[in-house]
C-alpha cells in the first residue's frame, strides 16, 4: 500500500475484502530504513511477496551459481531424479521458509520497537485495522501472545500443509520423513537447525489452528505462481543423502539474505496482482544475480603457459597434470618442498576440476592471515588468465582483518564502472600492487556484499584462513552456509602439516562432507606425515562410501577418485636437492646473541631469527636496538614482526618484507629492491607461505616439520644466489637450544611439583616429545665437525616419520625423557581427539549410517563460532589460548581520540549508513586498530580487568565493541584493560611499558 493510501479506514477495507485474499495482509518485513518510503513504496512487504522473491533468487542460484554436482544432490533429494521438478520444488520450499511469520507472536512486532519511526507506528495502526477486517485471526491483545520464533513455527506446521498425515500433523497415517526433514531444515534459516523438542514447543506455544487454512491459501498461491502441483509434491521430497541436508539449508539462507536486500528487491503493495509480483520477483532476482556476479566459473581447456605466461610446468607439476582424472571429483595431495610451485599446481588443478566437474570456483585455505594476504594477490593474478570469457569475478579475502588491507579495498574499487570517481579518504597504508584492469581484461573484483559475515565463502573465488573451513563442520551459527560455499568449489588446503590434531580432525570431517557433496579437495604440504596423509585419504573415501584401493605406486603426488582408487605419481627424474647445513647452539641470551648477529652480518647479509614466543622475540629486538648504533646499524635495518602487534603497524611491515625480500617483478633476475643487509626478528608469522628469501636463519628448537618449513625461507630464490655474502654462500640454519642436565636440551615447561625448577616455556607451544625427538633425530646425524647435513626432499620423509611415527626409545636419561614426554603427548592428543569428536558434525555415524536432520540440530549455546572460542561459544576453529578483540584508541591531552599516538589521524566515531565511503574508511581504521588480547591475561596474578568491567564507550560507532583508551606518550592503557601497554614497535605487553614503547 502506498503511503498516501494509509488513511483508508477499516470500513473501506471491509467493503472490499472480497477482492483480497486475507493472507496478503500477512507482512514479512517493515520499512525500518525508509528505503521503500523514499522510493514511493509501501510501509510493509507482504509475506507472499517475500516468498516469491526468495523462490525467484533460488531459481537464479540453481541455474547460475550451483555446480552440476550440487544440483545432482538436490535433484536426488527433491525431484525424484528429475532436474526440472527438483528446481521448482526447491524454489517453493525456500520461499516458504518464513511461513511462520503468519502468527500473532510475529505480527505483533510491527511498529512496536523503541526505534520505530512515527511513520511506521501510524502504518501499524492502518495495517492492523485492515488485517482484522480481512479476517486474519489476530489475538485481541497481541502483546500478551507467547514468544515463539517464526522459523520454528514453520518447522512445526509446514509438513501437514504439504501433505503429511501423521499424528503430529493431525492425521492417522505414517510420518512423511522427507517433509519433516525439509521443514526442520527451513526452521534453521536463522543459523541453527532446531531439534524435535524445539519444534514441538513451537507447535504448543503458538497455537496456529486458526491460521492453517490461511497458510493453505498462501502455499497454494505460491505453488500456482511457481508452477508446482502440490498433490505430487510429497513423493518428490526424499532427502536421504547426508550432504543434501546442510546444502539445502545453506541455499535457503543464501537466497533469503539476497532477497532481503532492499537494494535489489522492492516492497509490493498488497492491492496489486500477485502475477505482477511474480514477474517483478523474477526480474529483480536476475538483476540481483547480475549485480553480485553470482555465476559459476566457466573456464575452457587451456595450456600451462596460457595460465602462467612465460613458464613451463616443472617435472613434478607435469606429472600431476598427466595423472589428473578426466572426469569426476578428486582428492589431490601434493607434497613438495617450499618454493617448488605447489600453489601454481593447485590453482591449475582447480582450473581443471572446474572444467571437468563444473565447480563454481575455489577457496584457498591458509594457516595464517599474513599468508592469506599474499596468496590473494597470487590468485588475482591467476584469475586474469583463468577466467576465460568472463570479464570479472568476485575474489573474497576471508579473515577478521581483511578489510584493513589495501588489497581488499582495491578489489572493492575495481567494481566501479570505468570513469566512476574513486572513493575519497581511503588511506593507503600499503603500496597498491594491483593495476587497474583494461576495459575488456578479465580481473578480480569484490562486491561489498561479500564482506558480510559468512558470505566470503560464497564468492566464487576466495582466499582465507583455515578457520573458515573447520567452522563449516561445527554447530556454529550459519554453519550450513559456510559448507555450501565450500561445496560449490575446489577447496585448496595449504600447509596441511601446520595444523594441530584438533584442526586435522575437523578437516577430516570437512573432507567427508565435501566428498559426499561431490566437491574436490587439493591438499598442499612440504612435510606431511604418512599418518596424516592416510587419515585424509580415509576421510575422503568415507565420504564416498568407498574403501581406499591402494597400489604399489610411489611419488609425492597422491590422487584419489570417487571410487577410492589411489594413484601416486611423481617426476621421472629426481627433483632438485636442497642441501642445508645445520648446527645446534646453546642460546647465549639476548645480549650475546644480538652481538653475534650484528657482527656476523656487519658487511652484508639478510638474516632471520625465528623465535617461538613473542617475549623472546621482543627481548632480542630490544638488545639489538640497544647495541645497533655502536656497530653502525641503522634502525630501519632491524625489523621486529609478530602477531601481537597492531595491524596498523604490522601490515606495512609485512608488505615491506614481501616487496623487498620477495621475488620481485623482474623474474628470473634478482629483486632490485633487495637490501644489502637486514635483521628480521620474527615469530611463526613468517614461517608459512610468505614468499620471502633470507641468506641466513637462526631458529628456536621446534618440531622437525616446522624446522623444515622454516628452512624453506633460506636461499629460497635462486636468482639471489650469486649475490649472497660469502659467509652465507651456502644455506645454513642454526638451532638455538636451552641446555639442560645430562647434555639434553630443556623441552618441558618448569614444574616444581614434578621436581623441574628449570624448564622451557616453548613446551607450552609445542609438544615436548616432538621437541625432544627432533633434537634426538638431528643429533644422531652429527658429524665430526659438529654440523648436521640434511638434503630435502631426500631426507624429508625419514625425518618426519622419526618424530611422528612409532615411539622413539633410548637408554638412560634420554630414554626417560622420551618416555615421559611421549605419555604426556598421547594424553594431550587424546584430549584433542575428544574435542573434535564432540564438536564436529559428520555425514555418517560411527557405524556408517547416514546422519539425519535430528543429529544436525544446534542452538543458542553454540554461538557464532567467529570469536576464537571464548566462553559460551562451543564452535572453535583452533584450541589453545583464545583472545578478546578490542579497539585501541589514543586519548590526546585535549580529550580527542585518535588512531595514532601522534594525534594526526582523528578517530571517526560517528554512525554511518552501510557501505558509504565514510563507513568503509571507518571500518578499515577500526580493524587496523583492533588488538587481540590473550584471554589468560584476564586471570591469575596481575590480571587485567574483564571486558564487562570496562567503562562503556559513548560514541555511537563503538556501542558493540570493546574499547581501550591509551596514553599517546607511554602507550599505557588509561581506560579499559588497565595494566596493558601497547607499543608501535614491540606490540602488546601486560605491565609497565618498555623503554622502546613509543
Amino acid at each position: 500500500m502506498k503511503p498516501d493510501d494509509t488513511g483508508r479506514s477499516a470500513t473501506v477495507m471491509n467493503s472490499q475484502s472480497k477482492y483480497y485474499k486475507r493472507h496478503l495482509l500477512i507482512w514479512a518485513k517493515t520499512d525500518q530504513n525508509g528505503t521503500s518510503r523514499n522510493s514511493g513504496g509501501p510501509a510493509w512487504n507482504p509475506l507472499l511477496a517475500h516468498v516469491l522473491d526468495v523462490a525467484a533468487i533460488t531459481g537464479q542460484l540453481w541455474d547460475r551459481y550451483l555446480p552440476p554436482t550440487l544440483r545432482a544432490r538436490l535433484t536426488e533429494a527433491f525431484g525424484a531424479s528429475d532436474t526440472a521438478t527438483a528446481r521448482k520444488t526447491v524454489m517453493l520450499l525456500s520461499g516458504l521458509h518464513d511461513l511462520g511469520k503468519g502468527s500473532n507472536c510475529f505480527l505483533r512486532q510491527f511498529g512496536t520497537n523503541p526505534w520505530d519511526s512515527p511513520y511506521l507506528r501510524e502504518a501499524r495502526t492502518v495495517w492492523e485495522e485492515q488485517a482484522r477486517a480481512a479476517g486474519l485471526p489476530l489475538g485481541e491483545r497481541l502483546e500478551d501472545e507467547p514468544s515463539v520464533r517464526h522459523e520454528h513455527i514453520t518447522a512445526a506446521h509446514l509438513p501437514r500443509l504439504l501433505g503429511c498425515t501423521c499424528h503430529t500433523c493431525g492425521g492417522q497415517g505414517p510420518q512423511h520423513r522427507g517433509l519433516h526433514t525439509a521443514a526442520a531444515l527451513l526452521g534453521g534459516h536463522h543459523g541453527h537447525i532446531p531439534g524435535p523438542d524445539t519444534i514441538d514447543r513451537a507447535a504448543i506455544a503458538a497455537d496456529t489452528t486458526a491460521w492453517l487454512l490461511i497458510y493453505t491459501e498462501l502455499v497454494q498461491d505460491a505453488a500456482d505462481l511457481i508452477g508446482i502441483d502440490l498433490a505430487n509434491l510429497p513423493q518428490n521430497i526424499r532427502p536421504e543423502r547426508p550432504s543434501a541436508l546442510p546444502l539445502f539449508a545453506g541455499l535457503v539462507i543464501l537466497a533469503d539474505w539476497i532477497a532481503s536486500d532492499e537494494t535489489h528487491f522492492t516492497y509490493r503493495p498488497h492491492t496489486t496482482s500477485t502475477h505482477t509480483w511474480w514477474r517483478t520477483s523474477l526480474a529483480q532476482a536476475q538483476a540481483a544475480a547480475d549485480a553480485l556476479l553470482l555465476d559459476r566459473w566457466k573456464p575452457k581447456p587451456t595450456t600451462w603457459s596460457a595460465l602462467y605466461p612465460g613458464t613451463s610446468p616443472r617435472p613434478f607439476q607435469a606429472a600431476a597434470i598427466a595423472a589428473m582424472p578426466a572426469e569426476g571429483p578428486a582428492l589431490v595431495i601434493i607434497e613438495s618442498d617450499t618454493g617448488s610451485g605447489k600453489t601454481r599446481l593447485a590453482l591449475w588443478c582447480a582450473h581443471h576440476l572446474a572444467i571437468t566437474c563444473g565447480y563454481q570456483g575455489l577457496y584457498m585455505a591458509m594457516p595464517t592471515r599474513a599468508a592469506t594476504n599474499q596468496t590473494a594477490q597470487e590468485v588475482a593474478d591467476f584469475m586474469k588468465n583463468a577466467l576465460g570469457e568472463q570479464e570479472a569475478a568476485n575474489l573474497s579475502v576471508v579473515h577478521g582483518t581483511a578489510q584493513a588491507t589495501e588489497f581488499v579495498h582495491q578489489l572493492l574499487d575495481a567494481t566501479r564502472a570505468p570513469g566512476q570517481a574513486a572513493f575519497d579518504g581511503l588511506e593507503d597504508f600499503i603500496t597498491p600492487t594491483m593495476p587497474a584492469p583494461g576495459p575488456r581484461e578479465s580481473h578480480a573484483v569484490l562486491s561489498p556484499w561479500y564482506l558480510r559475515r559468512c558470505l566470503g565463502l560464497i564468492a566464487p573465488f576466495a582466499v582465507g584462513t583455515i578457520d573458515q573451513a573447520v567452522l563449516a563442520t561445527q554447530p556454529s551459527r550459519h554453519w550450513t552456509l559456510r559448507l555450501l560455499g565450500l561445496a560449490t568449489k575446489t577447496l585448496i588446503i595449504d600447509e596441511a602439516h601446520a595444523y594441530e590434531l584438533y584442526q586435522q580432525g575437523l578437516l577430516e570431517a570437512v573432507l567427508q562432507w565435501l566428498a559426499d557433496a561431490g566437491a574436490s579437495v587439493v591438499i598442499l604440504s612440504a612435510t606431511l606425515p604418512i599418518a596424516a596423509r592416510t587419515a585424509l585419504t580415509a576421510a575422503w573415501c568415507t565420504g564416498h562410501r568407498a574403501q581406499p584401493q591402494e597400489t604399489k605406486q610411489a611419488g609425492p603426488i597422491t590422487i584419489v577418485d570417487s571410487h577410492g582408487t589411489v594413484t601416486r605419481t611423481g617426476p621421472p627424474a629426481r627433483p632438485p636437492k636442497l642441501r642445508t647445513r645445520i648446527n645446534f647452539q646453546p642460546d647465549p641470551g639476548a645480549p650475546a646473541l644480538a652481538k653475534q648477529l650484528l657482527n656476523e652480518a656487519r658487511g652484508a647479509g639478510i638474516t632471520v631469527v625465528l623465535r617461538n614466543r613473542v617475549s623472546k622475540a621482543t627481548e632480542l629486538h630490544a638488545s639489538l636496538t640497544e647495541q645497533a648504533p655502536d656497530d653502525g646499524w641503522r634502525p630501519e635495518e632491524i625489523i621486529l614482526l609478530h602477531g601481537r602487534t597492531l595491524p596498523r603497524y604490522r601490515l606495512p611491515i609485512e608488505e615491506h618484507l614481501k616487496r623487498t625480500l620477495g621475488p620481485g617483478s623482474h623474474r628470473p633476475h634478482p629483486n632490485p629492491e633487495r637490501p644489502r643487509r637486514l635483521l628480521v626478528i620474527a615469530t611463526q608469522v613468517v614461517e608459512q607461505s610468505l614468499d620471502i628469501d633470507f641468506d641466513r636463519i637462526y631458529t628456536d628448537l621446534a618440531p622437525i616439520d616446522l624446522l623444515l618449513q622454516r628452512r624453506g625461507r633460506v636461499h629460497r630464490h635462486a636468482a639471489n644466489n650469486p649475490f649472497r655474502p660469502v659467509w652465507a654462500h651456502k644455506p645454513r640454519m642454526t638451532i638455538l637450544i636451552q641446555p639442560g642436565p645430562d647434555g639434553l636440551p630443556l623441552v618441558e615447561p618448569p614444574s616444581p611439583k614434578d621436581g623441574r625448577s628449570l624448564g622451557n616455556l616453548d613446551g607450552y607451544i609445542y609438544a615436548p616429545y616432538t621437541l625432544a625427538t627432533t633434537w634426538h633425530t638431528l643429533n644422531q646425524r652429527l658429524r665430526a665437525d659438529g654440523s648436521i647435513r640434511i638434503t630435502t626432499p631426500t631426507h624429508t620423509t625419514e625425518l618426519i616419520e622419526s618424530v611422528y611415527g612409532q615411539q622413539r626409545t633410548a637408554n638412560g636419561p634420554l630414554g626417560q625423557l622420551l618416555n615421559r614426554t611421549w605419555n604426556s603427548w598421547q594424553t594431550a592428543l587424546t584430549t584433542e581427539k575428544s574435542q573434535y569428536t564432540a564438536r564436529a558434525f559428520t555425514p555418517f555415524t560411527r557405524r556408517g549410517k547416514p546422519t539425519d536432520v535430528q543429529a544436525l540440530a544446534s542452538g543458542n549455546s553454540h554461538g557464532d563460532g567467529d570469536d576464537g572460542g571464548l566462553t559460551g561459544i562451543r564452535a572453535v576453529s583452533r584450541l589453545g589460548d583464545p583472545s578478546i578483540d578490542a579497539i585501541a584508541l589514543y586519548k590526546q591531552s585535549n580529550g580527542v581520540l585518535t588512531y595514532d599516538p601522534a594525534g594526526t589521524h582523528r578517530a571517526d566515531l560517528s554512525r554511518h549508513p552501510t557501505d558509504t565511503p565514510a563507513r568503509r574508511q571507518q571500518q578499515k581504521d577500526f580493524l587496523l586498530n583492533t588488538m587481540a588480547v590473550p584471554a589468560h591475561w584476564f586471570t591469575g596474578r596481575n590480571a587485567l580487568p574483564p571486558p564487562e568491567a570496562w567503562p562503556p564507550a559513548r560514541a555511537p560507532a563503538l556501542k558493540k565493541t570493546h574499547t581501550a583508551l591509551l596514553d599517546p606518550t607511554s602507550g599505557k592503557c588509561v581506560s579499559g584493560p588497565v595494566g596493558l601497554t601497547l607499543s608501535s614497535i614491540t606490540g602488546l605487553t601486560k605491565g609497565p611499558p618498555t623503554k622502546f614503547s613509543t
